[in-house]
C-alpha cells in the first residue's frame, strides 16, 4: 500500500505544476491549450541539461526556461499580434511535440539523472507515514508550496487583485491603469515555467528517462483540473491527486492479471475527464461562480 500511495503522489504531482500555471493564466483572461507542449519542451530540456551536466538542478532550470520559451512564442502571437488563442494554443502543441521529438532523438534509450528523495533522519524511517510524509523529492513538496503561495497571492494580494481584475474586466482594469498585456504576459510565462517544470519532473524524477511523448496527454488533464476545481487552487490540488489515483490504480489492476483489456485501463484517467467536464458543463452555476468573465477574449486598448 505504501508503495501505491507514494506512486499516486509523483503521478499527481506534475498534473498539479501544469494545473496551478495555467489556473493563474485563466485567472488572468487568458486561455492556453498549449501546456501539452510546454511541458513536453521542458521534459525534454530538462533531461538534455541533466544528462549534459550531471546536474538535477540545471535539468529544472532548463525545464522552466524551455516552458517560458514556447509561452514566451504563445503571449507574444495571442497578446501583441492578437491571433486566436485556441488555435495558437494548439499550433504551439504540435509545435512543442515535434520539437521535444527532434531534440530528443538522440536521448532515446540514454539513463537519465534522477531527482533524489529528501532523507530526514528518524521522520522518514517513521513506520507506515515516514516516506509518505518526510521521504519525498522537493518538488512533490514545492508543488504543495506553490498551490499555497498562488492561493495566496490571488486571493490575498493586491497582485492578485490585479490579476482577477483583469481577467474579469479587461477594459475596466485599464480605464483604473493598469497595464493588462503586462499582466497577461507575467501570466502566461508563469503558466509556462510551471508547465515546463511538471514536464521536467516527469523527465527527472517520474520516469528518469526520455521517450518521444512522454506526456501522454498529461496537458489536457491539467487544463480540465483548472474548470473541474472552477477555478480554485485547493480543489485543484485535490483534483490532482484524485487523477493521479486512478491513473495508477488502472495500472495496479492490470499488474494484478484480471483479464480487463489493459487499453481501457490505459485510457481511465481521460475518460473520467471527459465525465467530469460533462457533468460540470450540466452545472451552469458551477461554472459561471469562478470563471473568469473575459478568458478567451483579446485585449485592445481604447486609448
Amino acid at each position: 500500500m505504501e508503495a501505491i500511495i507514494l506512486t499516486i503522489i509523483t503521478a499527481a504531482t506534475p498534473l498539479l505544476l501544469a494545473a496551478m500555471g495555467e489556473l493563474v493564466v485563466e485567472r488572468s483572461g487568458v486561455l492556453n491549450l498549449g501546456v501539452e507542449g510546454m511541458m513536453v519542451v521542458g521534459a525534454v530540456c530538462g533531461f538534455g541539461a541533466a544528462y549534459a551536466s550531471g546536474s538535477v538542478t540545471l535539468g529544472i532550470l532548463a525545464g522552466i526556461a524551455g516552458g517560458m520559451i514556447i509561452a514566451l512564442l504563445f503571449a507574444i502571437m495571442t497578446q501583441t499580434f492578437l491571433s486566436n488563442q485556441v488555435a495558437t494554443g494548439l499550433a504551439l502543441t504540435l509545435l512543442g511535440l515535434g520539437v521535444s521529438g527532434l531534440i530528443g532523438e538522440s536521448f532515446v534509450g540514454v539513463p537519465g539523472v534522477k531527482l533524489g528523495q529528501i532523507y530526514i533522519p528518524l521522520l522518514t524511517d517513521l513506520p507506515y507515514v515516514g516516506r509518505i510524509l518526510f521521504g519525498q523529492d522537493i518538488l512533490v513538496y514545492g508543488s504543495v508550496a506553490l498551490m499555497m503561495a498562488t492561493s495566496y497571492v490571488l486571493f490575498k494580494t493586491r497582485t492578485g487583485l490585479v490579476i482577477r481584475a483583469v481577467g474579469g474586466n479587461h477594459h475596466s482594469a485599464h480605464a483604473l491603469g493598469y497595464n493588462v498585456i503586462a499582466v497577461r504576459y507575467a501570466a502566461i510565462l508563469f503558466g509556462g515555467a510551471c508547465a515546463g517544470l511538471a514536464g521536467a519532473y516527469l523527465s527527472l524524477a517520474y520516469t528518469p528517462q526520455w521517450v518521444e511523448n512522454m506526456t501522454a496527454g498529461r496537458g489536457w488533464i491539467a487544463l480540465a483540473l483548472v474548470v473541474f476545481a472552477s477555478w480554485m487552487p485547493v480543489r485543484i490540488m485535490i483534483g490532482a491527486y484524485l487523477f493521479g489515483t486512478i491513473w495508477i490504480l488502472g495500472l495496479v489492476v492490470q499488474a494484478m492479471g484480471y483479464g480487463i483489456p489493459s487499453q481501457l485501463l490505459s485510457s481511465l484517467p481521460y475518460l473520467v475527464t471527459i465525465a467530469a467536464l460533462v457533468i460540470i458543463s450540466g452545472n451552469r452555476t458551477l461554472t459561471k461562480i469562478n470563471s473568469p468573465a473575459m478568458i478567451g477574449q483579446p485585449f485592445v486598448p481604447d486609448r
